[in-house]
């Protein structure tokens, strides 16, 4: 008999991504798309056996920083490994592009450690320059708040002068026009953090405009959580725009258990009429920089005017001041661990608390915090334990929660001790939550992983297993497929995800890479 199909994957426990029941059955790919799906095996040229392991749409991941590392890592390893096969970058007001003034935006992401030509200006040479790159993965694309300021605006606290907000407008429709799907904002991030409700709403009202997703990181994650969700809904009940609150978490044990109640105002805002969803990754730790626990004030003119005030006595005093505030109440510098910075004088301490570093210096936390700042150029990840994991199952059992990362680590080694979400957050998902806990059922997780995040971004082709869909599909065994990776030893890629998908293409196979590069930039 005649191949009708270019690959067919048979025998398989097909979850459709839509939440429906699992049923057994057959997948045909023809041109890189869902041609058949058929309660029988099916001939191809080639197949693939799943062995009566799950067949799901590839996963989706909303909230990636990949923007700035998949071009020197384009095999991602750390995505295909956990069944990945699209990523939404330029999240937390953060993107490669507009660029304007290359060191700046340089600057303002050094803690991502990019490797990048920084040969482009505007979205479409940065896709252009990706796609060059042949990732394994999909990508699409998201513009950030802080990047459109430091292209109009510069580094500086200030608001907008005349002209200045029109202009940051035009850039954003300009990205729309060259097929970025969101905007983006990180509130507690400078510049970003420097723009009032009424800038991001205008901002947020061209996204609207445009067709666009709006995806915040709030302005407050501790003592405030729940005053930065109604700053949020106030957006885009103003706008009418779709929003997106990335990572929704509680910080600090006196705020544990307010995600229920964040949850619950997303809640009142749809029934409202208001289009509101959130995303959350399953740990109970974040990462972001060290300088953003400072005040703002302290980082207005970016890492070089910090710097210039680490180096004053007085604004030293004035800044640790500031901090220790911080860190009796709503922080807890234990909770900080060093995670990565440039080669220096606390490198010794990466992967160790704060705390300890200050203990064996003789200093203060605060100061301690400023000393490593000042010692390796302001450009210090750190991951931060305090979260609970109560707060993460509610986010994990809303339906109206998808499952995503806020990682950037394509490739299974480095330097460093970098958060685990990176490599594990999706089958920990399917390991943790569903098969040990049972938080959710299996095809729950993997709704909240595929059609979704699929449906906030627009993707319309992707995230259900049906006939015409893009074949990026993934197959996993649900009773193995585990996260490795560890806060302690980080560089361990994801178990259980058989084969992946891309286009049509097998990406990974038998647990391997299979060196195809098959992503496209969406």
């Amino acid at each position: 008999m005649t191949n009708t199909f270019d690959l067919a994957i048979n025998n398989a426990r097909i979850i459709d991504g839509t939440g429906s029941p699992t049923w057994r059955g057959a997948v045909g790919i023809r041109g890189g798309r869902i041609a058949a799906v058929s309660d029988m095996d099916l001939q191809a040229a080639a197949v693939i056996n799943a062995g009566g392991q799950v067949l799901a749409p590839g996963f989706i991941d909303l909230h990636s920083h990949a923007d700035f590392t998949l071009g020197t890592d384009p095999q991602a390893l750390t995505q295909i490994s956990q069944g990945v096969t699209t990523l939404l970058t330029g999240n937390c007001g953060s993107s490669p592009f507009p660029l304007k003034d290359v060191d700046a935006l340089k600057s303002a992401a050094s803690f991502l450690e990019p490797v990048l030509p920084w040969d482009w200006q505007d979205a479409s040479g940065f896709a252009g320059s990706l796609a060059a790159a042949r990732p394994a993965v999909n990508t699409a694309l998201q513009v950030g708040h802080s990047a459109l300021r430091l292209a109009v605006i510069g580094d500086e606290q200030r608001a907008p002068a005349s002209g200045e907000l029109e202009q940051m407008q035009d850039l954003l429709r300009e990205a729309a026009a060259q097929g970025v799907k969101g905007y983006s904002t990180g509130l507690i991030y400078a510049p970003c953090s420097y723009a009032s409700t009424e800038e991001v709403t205008a901002l947020a009202e061209t996204a609207a405009e445009c067709g666009m997703l709006y995806s915040t990181h709030m302005r407050n994650e501790t003592d405030h959580l729940l005053e930065a969700v109604a700053e949020a809904i106030s957006v885009a009940r103003a706008t009418g725009v779709r929003l997106e609150i990335s990572h929704i978490k509680a910080m600090g044990p006196r705020n544990h258990g307010k995600v229920a109640e964040a949850l619950q105002l997303m809640a009142d805002a749809r029934a409202e009429g208001l289009d509101v969803t959130a995303d959350v990754y399953p740990y109970t730790a974040s990462s972001t920089t060290l300088n953003s626990r400072l005040p703002d004030w302290s980082l207005d003119g970016g890492g070089p005017a910090l710097l210039a005030r680490l180096a004053d006595p007085d604004e030293r005093r004035r800044i640790s001041t500031a901090l220790a505030q911080r860190f009796e109440g709503e922080i807890d510098p234990a909770g900080i661990v060093l995670a990565s910075m440039p080669q220096g004088k606390y490198s010794p301490w990466i992967g160790h608390p704060l705390t300890d570093a200050a203990s064996a210096a003789g200093l203060s936390p605060s100061d301690a915090a400023l000393d490593v700042l000042a010692e390796h150029r302001a450009s210090v990840a750190i991951v931060n334990h305090a979260m609970a994991d109560a707060d993460v199952e509610a986010a994990l059992r809303d339906p109206f929660v998808a499952v995503a990362s806020d990682g950037w680590i394509m490739t299974e080694s480095g330097a460093g001790t970098p958060h685990p979400r990176s490599f594990g957050t999706f089958t920990r998902v399917l390991g943790r939550y569903v098969r040990e806990l049972g938080t959710i059922s299996l095809e729950e997780a993997v709704r909240k992983m595929t059609s979704l995040p699929a449906g906030r971004v627009g993707l319309t082709d992707r995230g259900t297993i049906g006939v015409g869909k893009v074949a990026d599909l993934t197959v996993f065994d649900p009773e193995s497929v585990a996260d490795h990776s560890t806060y302690s030893e980080p560089w361990q890629l994801s178990t259980g995800i058989t084969h992946v998908v891309v286009g049509g293409e097998t990406v990974w196979a038998d647990g391997a890479t299979t060196g195809v590069r098959a992503g496209r930039v969406l």
